[in-house]
Formats: C-alpha cells, structure tokens, sequence
C-alpha cells in the first residue's frame, strides 16, 4: 500500500480504528474521517507515532457536502485518493413492532445513504481516474437474522449494502474500480456487548469456533481488499464470522 491514500469513516474508534492502523502500517497514507474529534485527536496521535502518515476531516456523512469537502481536502492534503473504507455504522435493538420512525430513519441514514454518497461522490472520482477500491462493510446481519436481539432495521441495511457492492462493482469494473465487502461477525469492539452472559450462547456457542473476533483478527481482510493481493476480486462479500452462518 505504499504510496497509496485511503480514506475511512467512522475510524475515531472501534474497527475503523483498526483497519487505519492496518493500512498504515502497510504503508499506505490514511484519512481519518468522523465526527469525534477528541477521540480522532487520540487514533491520529497514535498513528503518527509509528510514522504513519494520516490527518482527521470533520465530517457529516449524511451531508453530501460534507463528503464532497472530504475528498477535497484529502487530495489536498496527499494528493491523491485511492482507497475508501465505508466502516461508519449505527445500530438500534427493537423489536419490529416498537421500531420508530425516526429509529429506522437513523439507522438507514447512516448505514445506507452516507455509504451510497460516499460511493457516489468518491466513486465518481475513482472512474475519471481510471482507478480505485472501495470496500464496504456489510455484516453477517445482511446474510442472517441475530437472535436474541432483534434488530430488523440494521439487518435490512447491512443486506442493502450487500446488493449495492455487487451493483457498482458490475458497473465500475470497466473503468478500473473494484467495489467489494466485508461481512464480519461478533467482534469485540465497545458498540458490541460480547462479553454479555446474556448473549453467550446465541452469539459465541452457536458459532464453530466457540468465540468472538477481535478487531486485529478483522483488519487484516480489510488490508487484502484494498491491496493488490485481491486484483481479480471484485463485487464480492467476505464473510468473516467464525462460521457463524453455516448453520
């Protein structure tokens, strides 16, 4: 990845934390975009300290403008933009039935329509330049239906993105573009209550390996997407579970 630029949302924390530090550490120059800046100060901060190149962009991604000034200020700031990450994500536990309006709005907003407009206005530019790699995270909740918690609008947009990867990846392979995603499982980050008793046997026993992930354990797919170790993957959704979703 040396030489290369990539932009990630929602990596002031959790796995967008992680897959920066992956793709710093391979060498590639990184944008770290979200709203947190305090918490972007501590994720920068870190990353500098093992020389990797990196700058925090204040974004709004349910703007359009905002995604626009993001990939502005990321060619001004490297020169160039060869990478995103769509990580940024929300999710909220309800049943179908107590799910509100605003509830299913937020949860499409941020999973769905920032991702597609990061895509759009990102992906516009990765045409004209005749390259570029977009990697979407999905989850394994667009494949499966979680259980015990119920989470139907989550499930729905993850399942969205799924669909959307293959679209623009059908549509963009002719100008260089691959759109892939990863579909991870039960990770331990601090939106994810893996440690829960409540939640052992349905997220942990259920699954082959008998475990969770860790964010390291994520990363490094992420990293093979986004290299040229994946040049003839394109429109494809890595699951990566543990096995969760054999059975």
């Amino acid at each position: 990845m040396q030489g290369r630029v990539a932009i990630v949302t929602g990596a002031t924390r959790g796995l967008g934390a992680g897959f920066a530090q992956a793709l710093g550490e391979a060498g590639a120059s990184i944008a770290v975009a979200g709203r947190d800046r305090e918490a972007a100060d501590t994720v920068v901060s870190g990353l500098r300290e093992q020389g990797i190149d990196c700058d925090f962009f204040a974004t709004e991604l349910t703007e359009s403008s905002d995604i626009q000034k993001l990939l502005e200020r990321t060619i001004d700031r490297f020169g160039r933009a060869d990478v995103l990450v769509n990580n940024a994500g929300a999710c909220i536990h309800a049943p179908a039935l107590d799910v509100t309006a605003e509830d299913w709005q937020h949860v499409m907003d941020v999973n769905l329509n920032a991702l597609w407009m990061c895509c759009q206005t990102i992906g516009r530019h990765f045409v004209q330049q005749k390259h570029g790699v977009i990697i979407n995270i999905g989850s394994m909740s667009g494949i499966i239906v979680n259980r015990p918690q119920w989470q139907p609008a989550y499930n729905a947009s993850k399942a969205a993105v799924h669909q959307l990867t293959r679209s623009l990846a059908a549509e963009w392979g002719q100008f260089g573009v691959r759109v892939n995603a990863l579909a991870p499982g039960y990770i331990k980050t601090d939106m994810s209550p893996v440690d829960d008793p409540r939640y052992r046997q349905n997220w942990i026993e259920d699954a082959p390996l008998k475990r969770y992930g860790v964010v390291e354990e994520l990363a490094p797919a992420v990293l093979f997407l986004a290299s040229d170790a994946s040049s003839f993957v394109t429109g494809s959704v890595l699951v990566a579970d543990g096995g969760y979703t054999v059975f």
